[in-house]
């Protein structure tokens, strides 16, 4: 295991810069803020660590990219951020979340309530699912695992001629696997930063997804012609698990922040370091590194204290009580369906650390 550690020196520069008028900027950030972003050069740290690399094929030896200080991310007249008239994140969601379609709906909430949290301060809108019909997308079955994919490019298209007047961004989702080129195996998402839209897949995430026994593999796509759509009707979606919301969550946020210009992260431990596999994505964290938290923090313009309590009374919250649908009985019966928040008590306790830095 190699370990990514940089001085104090760099990364303070890094949080804060040289230039006069960013460390004015950061002098003017409450005191108790400035306190809990100083966590990122604090040798010793119990909040922020350094990047852990765990084998050859981890992003940051695979794909050697420039890193991005806070000044350079201040500095991009290229990124996007939240304008007067356009601060809405649309979700447009494609195909099912869950095995039934109530147990879809709630999944949706529960992404649309924890990226309000995240991204706090901007509005979260959901966007009415449609069928993979409706995107006039090409599809195949992938040659190794015989499981279904829909092609990312050609929906990126589709969500930029359905992007709202008002919206910041507009971010499809789906459970469908995706792939960007016939060259590609698969892609787990894809975005176009200018466009402000992007197109992100959950599918490798179920826990079953890579096993033999893999229920959603296809033995031959038969179908009458390139756009009989009606293979995706019966098309088997993994459990919606603890596990399975956390590193979905994990993924819509990562990949809105690009949209925000957040680079990938190579200073600490960090949601927005890349990564190249499922292993790799489980290790990053669930938020961010002070220096990407103060790069999201000057574009949206949250107090840290806010967001974070934002976030704690999101796992805090329970579903709403709405009768559901149990997906294992042939006859529909109605169940509550309790948010699957198990996976993320190790980060609320994190947060709640923070939150006593900031409230000292």
């Amino acid at each position: 295991m190699q370990t990514v550690r940089h001085s104090e020196h760099t990364l303070k520069t890094a949080l804060i810069s040289k230039n006069p008028e960013l460390v004015k900027q950061y002098e003017q950030l409450d005191p108790r803020e400035q306190r809990l972003l100083n966590e990122a050069f604090r040798p010793g740290s119990d909040l922020f660590g350094p990047i852990t690399l765990h084998s050859p094929s981890d992003w940051i030896i695979s794909h050697p990219e420039a890193p991005q200080d806070f000044e350079e991310f201040f500095s991009d007249l290229h990124r996007k951020s939240p304008s007067s008239g356009k601060q809405t994140i649309y979700i447009q969601c494609i195909g099912l979340l869950g095995n039934t379609r109530s147990i879809s709906e709630e999944y949706l909430k529960w992404l649309k309530g924890y990226c309000e949290a995240f991204f706090y301060g901007l509005t979260v809108k959901l966007l009415e699912p449609i069928p993979v019909s409706a995107t006039r997308c090409s599809f195949r079955v992938n040659d190794s695992t015989r499981n279904l994919q829909i092609h990312a490019g050609q929906i990126l298209t589709f969500l930029k001629k359905k992007k709202p007047e008002d919206a910041f961004c507009v971010v499809g989702i789906t459970m469908i696997d995706l792939y960007p080129r016939d060259s590609w195996n698969f892609v787990f998402g894809q975005a176009s930063l200018t466009e402000g839209v992007g197109i992100f897949s959950f599918a490798r995430y179920g826990t079953d997804f890579y096993s033999s026994h893999y229920k959603g593999k296809v033995k031959k796509l038969e179908r009458k012609s390139s756009s009989d759509y009606s293979v995706f009707d019966d098309y088997y979606l993994p459990e919606a698990t603890s596990v399975l919301l956390l590193r979905s969550c994990k993924t819509l946020t990562h990949e809105i922040g690009h949209i925000f210009g957040l680079r990938h992260c190579q200073w600490l431990a960090c949601l927005m370091q890349g990564s190249n596999h499922l292993e790799e994505a489980d290790r990053r964290p669930l938020d961010l590194c002070p220096i990407c938290l103060r790069k999201l923090q000057s574009a949206v313009g949250f107090r840290l204290r806010d967001r974070y309590k934002a976030l704690v009374k999101w796992i805090d919250a329970e579903s709403t009580d709405t009768p559901r649908v149990t997906p294992k009985h042939s006859r529909e019966e109605l169940v509550t369906l309790p948010k699957p928040v198990e996976a993320f008590k190790e980060w609320k306790e994190w947060i709640t650390r923070c939150l006593a830095v900031l409230q000292k």
